[in-house]
């Protein structure tokens, strides 16, 4: 696997300069044959830009007091270490804080000031909230055998689809009788009773017995999609000698029954209060599909890596969070600041991508129009925290010290660059503190709105050779 160690006065000089130093973690060097290099260049100079004008934008809720390499970190965080867990809390109770939260879900101290919980403290929380609609539904881990499906079922406006350029890019080794000597594995994972609790999965590998023990890159599927969709790149990655495994998130593919079962889920759990259809859900099914993944006797527990595209981008960026199994991560155009774009009215393109569940929000809280309060209260129903605790700059830095590559569009309106200058700044001071900035990348490439590139597909490849 490719390794690289550079000096960190020397990569500052030449990504972004002197005039850009609050940012020089953001780029760590490239390493390799040169490949492409001069798209690099492009793509980190103009994000240095953007973010260092960012940077004269600070909402007052997130301002600290503190100076230095954690300037945006508390005094309770540092003395966590940064907050890095060897051991998954799956399963582990969650116990009692000291401190108190205010109603928008930040835990406050005694005065009212917003505070950071330290790694362990946010993991038992978020962990908390997931077991909180399923206290009643958990079961034993198991599987069940599965078959292909033949005909994919994809949801929205219902225009049939087809691979794009980005999905067929993906790197490939070649292989003499490749679709011969491909093994494929079509199984049900079952995480919890109830229909929804059963989760099929897709796997491919190499019908080879060296070595023993693979590395695993699990790739997720966007909103209204499925696993099939991501045929293309698992092929390409087990070519490579991975085993790639995919999954149909909450709702979709095989766990959907028409074209509006997740927009349908989505309203239900607006109603109800008690499923969690967007994000959190899916992130408890590959909690359990780590615990599968971990036991699987040609599986290397150790290199398991996660990403995604778009909605399967934020279910990697959860689950890397919550799971430290997931030891590479790579959510491509997934991360985001919520809270910022309610604070900054940047959020219709997110609710333009769901807008029937927030127009029924709407008519239930008796407004003429979505607004600001509406999308908080849909965010703290349907995925509690999400917008507050959970968010990005807090959730992002505990990713640290695995290597973390986050990919987007500079011009994406549902993850808007700006509004993760805060994130991606906390992410960086992280990496550094422990010794470990080469292992953290944000890449927004210039001139992409929200769709994932095939600069992107190549990107997450090379940080898989690299890493995992």
């Amino acid at each position: 696997m490719l390794t690289c160690q550079t000096d960190v006065a020397a990569r500052r000089r030449s990504y972004v300069g002197a005039s850009l130093a609050p940012y020089p973690s953001l780029f760590p060097a490239w390493c390799g044959d040169g490949r492409s290099s001069m798209l690099r260049r492009a793509i980190a100079l103009p994000l240095a830009l953007a973010l260092a004008a960012a940077a004269m934008w600070a909402h007052p809720r997130l301002a600290c007091a503190t100076a230095g390499p954690w300037a945006h970190v508390t005094r309770r965080q540092r003395a966590c270490g940064g907050g890095h867990l060897k051991k998954p809390l799956v399963g582990v109770g969650l116990g009692c804080h000291s401190s108190s939260s205010s109603s928008s879900g930040f835990r406050v101290d005694a005065t009212g000031a917003p505070m950071a919980a330290s790694a362990q403290d946010l993991r038992s929380e978020y962990l908390q909230v997931l077991l909180s609609r399923r206290r009643d539904l958990q079961v034993p881990l198991s599987v069940e055998q599965g078959s292909p499906v033949k005909e994919p079922l994809y949801q929205g406006d219902g225009r049939p689809l087809v691979p794009s350029e980005a999905m067929e890019s993906c790197p490939r080794k070649e292989v003499e009788n490749f679709k011969e000597k491909l093994v494929e594995e079509n199984f049900y994972l079952i995480t919890e009773s109830g229909e929804q609790g059963r989760v099929p999965v897709l796997l491919l590998r190499l019908n080879d017995t060296a070595p023993k023990r693979k590395p695993v890159v699990v790739l997720l599927h966007s909103s209204y999609k499925c696993k099939e969709w991501l045929r293309p790149l698992l092929e390409a990655y087990a070519s490579r000698g991975y085993i790639s495994v995919a999954i149909d998130s909450r709702y979709h593919g095989e766990r959907a029954s028409n074209k509006t079962t997740y927009i349908d889920a989505l309203k239900l759990s607006w109603r109800n209060g008690d499923t969690m259809p967007f994000i959190f859900d899916t992130v408890w099914d590959l909690i359990k599909l780590a615990d599968h993944l971990s036991a699987r006797e040609d599986v290397d527990p150790s290199r398991i890596g996660i990403t995604g595209e778009s909605l399967g981008g934020m279910h990697a960026w959860f689950s890397a969070y919550v799971d430290t199994r997931y030891s590479v991560v790579v959510p491509i155009i997934g991360v985001q600041a919520f809270r910022w774009a309610i604070d900054n009215d940047m959020w219709q393109a997110r609710v333009n991508s769901i807008k029937p569940l927030f127009e029924e929000a709407r008519v239930d809280l008796g407004k003429s129009e979505i607004d600001a309060e509406v999308v908080e209260k849909v965010w703290d129903k349907i995925a509690p925290g999400m917008a507050s605790q959970f968010d990005a700059l807090y959730s992002v830095p505990l990713i640290a010290p695995r290597p973390l590559l986050l990919l987007n569009g500079a011009e994406d309106p549902r993850c808007p660059v700006p509004g993760l200058q805060e994130a991606v700044s906390r992410a960086a001071n992280a990496y550094e503190e422990v010794g470990s900035a080469e292992k953290f990348m944000f890449i927004a490439e210039p001139g992409v709105g929200h769709r994932m590139t095939v600069n992107m597909v190549k990107e997450a490849s090379d940080w898989f050779d690299r890493f995992l």
